[in-house]
């Protein structure tokens, strides 16, 4: 693997192991299995691929170590961490690889000039959820593949854990605690959309400019009244089908979250508030069109509000809730921008107070 005496890897592995699982961020732990798994393989990149449901790559993560010398004539190993969402078109030799991982379920190499191109997959519930790449002029040893294959097991049976305690019993949304979570994260992705050091522990996202991103908070209307008509059990049942539909409207990449009773908050890139409308418009008028059991109909009522990187998270939730509140006030199932608001002298741009859900 290196020139380390084994005693001293192994070492290192167990530490490396005992850091990856007191982490509660799954986004670190991640981050955590490159830096663990890179250094163990002598190789400076190692590479992480995540799927969805439809087996299609939605995020990348990639790990780079190099050598600086400093003035003083020192030298240190740095580290980035770069993490890509949406990757669109990947190598085709990267894609030829992960496919053959996939229909095989287990690892897999290819051979480029001098260097040899390995793949392994990541498996949850004899699924596989993604992959772990990286390049090297060697093929793994028995020993290697060993350690690999403990590594990855022991990663993805966290890994699941955290997921678990990150979602909602009732819709398997992700819960508030995991968007509370993501606050941090996502604002350094609008405020920084390009790679940053893994010094400072936060992942750099490439992607959209920071004003394309936009969150709404989403309300069932009269959803209280259904509790009290039906019963609980009917009205968790209706919760549930809202989730489903909501889930198969949004977008994969779009982050969909059960805030707590019948609210729920959604995360979504848009170029323009004109698209960012159109994508929460599409929610409201599928849920209406959907005949849910014992009630005649349902609507639900949104607001939402650009995401900026000089606002705290809390005051765009709390723009959003406005924009909703408003939204309830003026007769419900309908759809409010917390700018256009603002604009048409409905609001004034005052500072953020702590959002009152209802």
């Amino acid at each position: 693997m290196n020139n380390e005496a084994p005693g001293n890897r192994f070492h290192g592995l167990l530490g490396n192991l005992g850091k990856l699982t007191s982490i509660r961020d799954t986004e670190l732990v991640e981050q955590s299995l490159l830096r663990t798994l890179g250094p163990l393989l002598g190789v400076l990149d190692t590479e992480l691929y995540r799927l969805d449901e439809s087996q299609t790559v939605v995020r990348v993560i990639y790990s780079h170590r190099s050598k600086v010398v400093d003035s003083d004539g020192g030298a240190r190993l740095v580290e980035r961490i770069e993490e890509i969402t949406n990757p669109g078109d990947l190598p085709a030799e990267v894609v030829a690889l992960t496919d053959n991982v996939r229909l095989l379920r287990r690892p897999c190499t290819r051979r480029q000039g001098d260097q040899v191109l390995i793949a392994y997959p990541l498996v949850g519930d004899g699924d596989v959820h993604g992959y772990f790449l990286f390049k090297r002029d060697r093929e793994v040893s028995p020993n290697e593949d060993t350690v690999i294959r403990g590594v990855l097991e022991v990663f993805s049976n966290y890994y699941a854990l955290l997921d678990v305690s990150m979602r909602d019993r009732l819709t398997g949304l992700f819960n508030r605690q995991a968007l509370e979570n993501s606050f941090e994260r996502l604002w350094t992705a609008v405020g920084r959309p390009t790679s940053v050091s893994a010094e400072d522990d936060t992942p750099g996202r490439r992607g959209l400019p920071s004003h394309s991103y936009w969150l709404a908070v989403i309300d069932v209307d009269h959803f209280k009244r259904i509790n009290d008509t039906y019963g609980h059990m009917v009205g968790d049942e209706i919760l549930l089908l809202v989730a489903r539909l909501m889930t198969s409207i949004f977008r994969s990449t779009d982050l969909l979250y059960r805030y707590g009773g019948e609210e729920f908050v959604a995360i979504i890139n848009a170029e323009t508030a004109e698209i960012a409308h159109n994508i929460f418009e599409r929610v409201r008028l599928g849920i209406a069109a959907h005949h849910f059991p014992r009630i005649d109909s349902l609507a639900v009522s949104i607001g939402y509000a650009a995401i900026a990187p000089n606002l705290l998270p809390v005051e765009v939730l709390s723009r959003a809730d406005r924009s909703l509140y408003q939204a309830k006030q003026d007769g419900r199932n309908r759809i409010y921008d917390y700018q256009e608001l603002v604009d048409t002298g409905v609001f004034k741009d005052v500072d953020y107070a702590e959002p009152e859900f209802f």
